[in-house]
């Protein structure tokens, strides 16, 4: 179709928006696709009452019980899709076992904790900040220096890529220069002699137990393009622009099909004082949402405490809080980190999240 205007609207989106409208994005393929922008009286998430599958949700999943937490892993399954599945990991102590996801590729956010990972590919460590990932078939374990630690482990079966970055360039966002491959050791460790190790498997859900008589990190040598990496959120640029607000897809750091990871860090506001300085109301019409929140203040966000995690469904509004809406005005900059998820094929939730969720987060956007 083409392009066509009615009514009051600006001549450019997110900029000069009339005094007493709100502007809302009604668009296609995330924020990439033939998209309109209406302009409305009212804000669209300022409803009174909201019920059913599409009602936005918020979990303090840092405080997952132990009890919900699995024996082989040592992860709560929080929620999955046919694209992608989320996993809250907390570990105390090093792992006494390896593990290898026959599955899919996995990324481990680390949220909380010190130590390293111990692969096939050799050891790497880890800190707050750290996006691991591990691709399917690796065998690995996780060693505790400090912890506990926690991860947002991501899991999908598609594998995970580096998604082009058009006329931005391949250097942009990050540099692929920045990733971190591991150290190949190949002495086994003291502790490691005399005893018998075992490699849990994992294969379409299901646990295979293999057990070896000698330390299975046996690797003296490797070479390919396939590899354990780690990137870290200090090293991740973000797109800025002084006078136009971008949307969040700007931000996309990992992709795997229908999978889309993006990476907020801090990062300068728009200087331009008719320009749109707080996230565009949308509908999310093609993706469900997840955001889990690291370190900061969240600007679009009252309320959110690291640690927690949102979801907001394919189809309902969401947007800026009213309390950013003000804060917006007087900032000049963000400072928060937080990692989204988003999923062409809708999420289910696990029922132990009901005993983390905050209930009323939906109406957390009331102007009452």
């Amino acid at each position: 179709m083409y392009l066509t205007r009615r009514g009051k609207v600006p001549n450019q989106a997110h900029v000069g928006i009339p005094e007493g409208l709100h502007e809302e994005e009604h668009g296609r393929n995330g924020f990439s696709g033939a998209a309109s922008h209406l302009y409305r009286m009212h804000p669209p998430t300022a409803w009174i009452a909201i019920e059913g599958k599409l009602k936005p949700r918020a979990f303090a999943c840092t405080q997952l019980s132990e009890s919900t937490l699995s024996i082989a892993t040592q992860s709560a399954l929080m929620m999955q899709s046919q694209d992608v599945a989320l996993h809250l990991s907390r570990r105390g102590e090093s792992m006494p076992y390896f593990v290898r996801n026959a599955d899919g590729d996995e990324v481990h956010f680390v949220h909380k904790g010190i130590g390293k990972f111990e692969s096939d590919y050799g050891c790497l460590t880890y800190e707050p900040g750290d996006y691991v990932l591990i691709p399917k078939g690796t065998t690995y374990r996780t060693h505790i220096d400090q912890g506990p630690s926690d991860f947002l482990i991501i899991e999908t079966p598609v594998p995970l890529m580096v998604p082009e970055r058009g006329a931005l360039g391949q250097h942009a966002l990050f540099d692929k220069g920045v990733l971190v491959a591991p150290d190949l050791e190949t002495a086994a460790p003291v502790e490691t002699v005399g005893r018998a190790w075992e490699v849990h498997i994992k294969r379409q859900g299901e646990w295979t137990r293999v057990v070896y008589s000698f330390y299975p990190m046996d690797v003296v040598g490797w070479k390919g393009d396939l590899w354990v990496a780690k990137l870290n959120v200090r090293d991740f640029r973000p797109v800025v622009s002084p006078s136009y607000h971008l949307p969040p897809s700007v931000h996309q750091t990992f992709q795997a099909g229908g999978c889309l990871i993006s990476t907020f860090v801090p990062r300068p506001l728009e200087s331009d004082p008719e320009a749109l300085r707080v996230p565009f109301y949308h509908r999310n019409t093609d993706y469900d949402e997840v955001i889990f929140y690291h370190d900061g203040e969240f600007f679009s966000r009252a309320g959110i405490q690291p640690g927690m995690l949102t979801l907001h469904p394919q189809g309902i509004h969401h947007g800026p809080q009213p309390q950013a809406v003000q804060a917006g005005k007087t900032k000049t900059c963000t400072n928060e980190v937080a990692v989204m998820v988003e999923s062409k094929a809708p999420f289910t939730v696990s029922p132990e999240m009901e005993a983390v969720e905050l209930k009323d987060y939906a109406l957390s956007w009331s102007l009452r």
